[in-house]
């Protein structure tokens, strides 16, 4: 409830740092032109999987991964790039646009995105959500976002003002602040447990989180008094490192969030014809702010750090065969990454 309350709250403060005569609209034009969508995907996931034991005699185990699945809602109103084509007549969750990761858009004015993805891949089940709010003016830049990407473990809320220069019609650089709110990345609930070694006290810790151990009989017992391995080999591999995760993601999800405050500068290249296109984009926070907190990152850093995103599509057309195209963008906040690539050629033979 508390993430929805503050992406409601950017919308009111995006829309509101517009100009007057767009914050006195009618509120039904906001919306014009957007798509409410929802689509539910899904498709056969990895094949069973037959294993195979001997130490009770002969045993076959099938492990099977249930269908993948991802189920899409949301709502977008974003001006469509030239070299970008509506291929499909329904918006059904699967688009992958990266251009709207850019700081602007095709046209000025009030563009933005809700959507949230229940996914099920390969038997897990995670949450990816991506809301963003942007109003674009020849000065001035206003973004607010929210970002959770399960696969990459990374989830912030940004706010970002920014003065906004523009050389011509295709080239613009800006400069401003950004404020993020995030759990404290680089925090390692388990370092309180590193022994001189490197190694860890995990016996000690699954004590404490509630299990019991028969060392005698071999015996070793969930918090709950299950019998989870008879053995200290099992008990090692199997049971442990579930210990850990548990362990590291409750202590992580017991903190409160903490604000990042920082500088970005960046630029935004936009060119296009039917036969070339060249759309590029770049952020980079050099500095941030230092509030000396118990879990600020620059104590798990040794000092400042640099944050960027960018990205890239390029397509030509050498002749009326051949085509190219280069398309990619990635991200690195808190020392982590996630990014997105694909490269190829089209021939068409007549």
């Amino acid at each position: 409830m508390r993430k929805f309350l503050v992406i409601i709250l950017t919308f009111i403060l995006v829309a509101c740092a517009a100009p007057k005569k767009c914050c006195a609209q009618n509120f039904k034009k906001y919306f014009k032109f957007a798509t409410f969508y929802g689509g539910l995907n899904g498709g056969t996931s990895i094949s069973d999987v037959d294993v195979f034991s001997v130490s009770n005699g002969l045993e076959t185990k099938t492990i099977k991964t249930p269908y993948d699945y991802n189920l899409a809602l949301g709502i977008r109103k974003i001006a469509r790039f030239g070299y970008e084509n509506k291929a499909q007549t329904f918006y059904d969750g699967t688009e992958n646009s990266w251009s709207d990761n850019a700081s602007i858009g095709k046209v000025s004015g009030l563009e933005f995105l809700f959507e949230i993805d229940y996914k099920r891949q390969q038997g897990d089940k995670y949450v990816d959500q991506n809301h963003f709010i942007r109003f674009v003016e020849d000065k001035y830049i206003i973004k607010g976002e929210y970002l959770e990407d399960g696969f990459a473990d990374i989830k912030y809320f940004e706010m970002s003002e920014r003065y906004r220069y523009k050389v011509n019609d295709k080239l613009s650089f800006n400069a401003g602040l950004v404020q993020r709110l995030s759990e404290p990345y680089g925090y390692d609930p388990l370092e309180e447990w590193l022994l001189t070694n490197g190694d860890i006290h995990y016996t000690y810790l699954a004590l404490q989180e509630g299990y019991n151990v028969d060392v005698a009989a071999s015996e070793y017992f969930s918090p709950n008094g299950e019998l989870v391995a008879t053995s200290a080999e099992v008990w090692e591999e199997v049971v442990i490192p579930t210990v850990l995760s548990n362990y590291t993601e409750r202590k992580r999800n017991e903190l409160d969030l903490i604000i990042q405050h920082s500088v970005v500068v960046g630029f935004d290249y936009y060119h296009y014809t039917k036969t070339f296109w060249t759309h590029a984009w770049a952020n980079l926070m050099p500095y941030h702010l230092d509030t000396d907190g118990e879990f600020s990152y620059h104590k798990y850093n040794d000092g400042q750090w640099f944050d960027y995103s960018g990205g890239l599509i390029f397509g030509t057309k050498l002749n009326k065969n051949l085509g190219i195209f280069i398309e990619g963008k990635g991200n690195k906040y808190w020392n982590r990454s996630w990014y997105d690539f694909k490269i190829g050629a089209n021939y068409i033979i007549f």
